[in-house]
């Protein structure tokens, strides 16, 4: 049975959420092992509050933690006790260990993967990416770099193109995933330097569904299925669209309680919005997979609630049984620009 390892101290609401969202993940999927990595004495107090099968459930013993207000590559040298370095050697080198999640540190994590776990072989950077939904009832958009890879070339870029599509096949079933190219405008000669490089050899790759250029407000629109961009670009639009949808629902919030007519509506809207708020609440998806990594890392928010860490277990698990690292492997060294691999 595969074990999915699970950093029980990372994230604000650690370590009861985490062990609420696993137990909740224990009962919806009966395919894995639970490995969690921290102080065992704080973890078995937690556990002891529920009931579950306890020959589904590991302690593994992590005395440090690694904060965000630490750097992250100096954290991941100085602190090889923490819960993150210790999930990632196991996950490095136990055969049965497919997957680890974790809502901690994002740079430490990033960094531990990379540095500690490695690429598969052929990748040059591993890529973080993320689903966001769109208007489109039941669809939704990955997108990558989501922060990775401030700076990338255009084989990264590429190579992002391939992995998001061999996602997108086996999270949301697309046979023949559409890709589009962030950038500043949909014609074709749009674009800085690096997006005018590597548009030419997009259209020209056999393994993806290249349709062209998209904007940045057509991210949840829901015509195409991924969206590929360099780490600051596709962190920069994430964080825009986070922080407009708090806004917009702050004001909706605001207009709501400003008299008693409009109470009196909201009232009566109530159900949609809370369909909206579900909708747009990243506690309700699963957290972003690092493609390219050796094996399967899922990055939850920081913010996460224990229903966040819930969907992101099962994330694991079902890319873990649908051997997405694998499938990766298996294709990866056909993708090229100029040479470089």
């Amino acid at each position: 049975m595969n074990k999915i390892l699970i950093d029980a101290f990372g994230g604000d609401n650690s370590p009861s959420a985490v062990i609420e969202g696993t137990i909740t993940a224990l009962k919806e999927r009966e395919n894995f092992i639970a490995v969690l990595v921290g102080n065992p004495e704080i973890i078995a107090e937690e556990l002891k509050i529920y009931t579950y099968d306890k020959e589904r459930v590991e302690i593994l013993s992590a005395s440090e933690v690694i904060t965000c207000e630490e750097e992250p590559t100096v954290a991941i040298r100085k602190k090889p006790d923490s819960s993150i370095c210790v999930a990632i050697k196991e996950l490095r080198t136990n055969d049965d260990a497919k997957a680890f999640v974790s809502a901690g540190s994002t740079g430490a994590v990033l960094v531990g993967a990379t540095l500690k776990l490695g690429r598969i072989l052929g990748v040059n950077r591993p890529a973080l990416t993320t689903i966001m939904p769109t208007l489109i009832e039941g669809k939704n958009v990955v997108l990558l770099d989501a922060g990775a890879n401030a700076d990338c070339k255009a084989i990264n870029l590429c190579q992002f193109a391939f992995m998001g599509s061999e996602y997108a096949k086996i999270k949301f079933g697309i046979e023949n995933p559409k890709v589009g190219l962030l950038s500043n405008g949909a014609e074709d000669e749009k674009g800085n330097m690096l997006n005018h490089e590597v548009f030419p050899v997009l259209k020209e790759m056999k393994e993806i569904n290249f349709i062209g250029n998209v904007e940045a407000r057509d991210i949840l629109v829901g015509e195409v299925d991924v969206i590929v961009t360099d780490g600051f670009s596709g962190n920069v639009a994430v964080k825009s669209i986070e922080g407009a949808v708090q806004f917009t629902l702050k004001l909706i919030k605001q207009g709501i309680c400003s008299s008693v007519k409009s109470k009196i509506g909201g009232m009566l809207l109530k159900g949609t919005f809370k369909e909206l708020r579900e909708k747009v609440d990243h506690n309700k998806h699963g957290g972003a997979v690092l493609l390219g990594a050796g094996k399967l890392v899922v990055k939850a928010h920081g913010s996460s609630k224990a229903s966040a860490f819930t969907a992101s277990i099962k994330m694991a698990v079902d890319m873990a049984e649908a051997e997405l690292t694998e499938k990766i492997k298996a294709n990866i060294s056909a993708i090229s620009v100029g040479g470089e691999q």
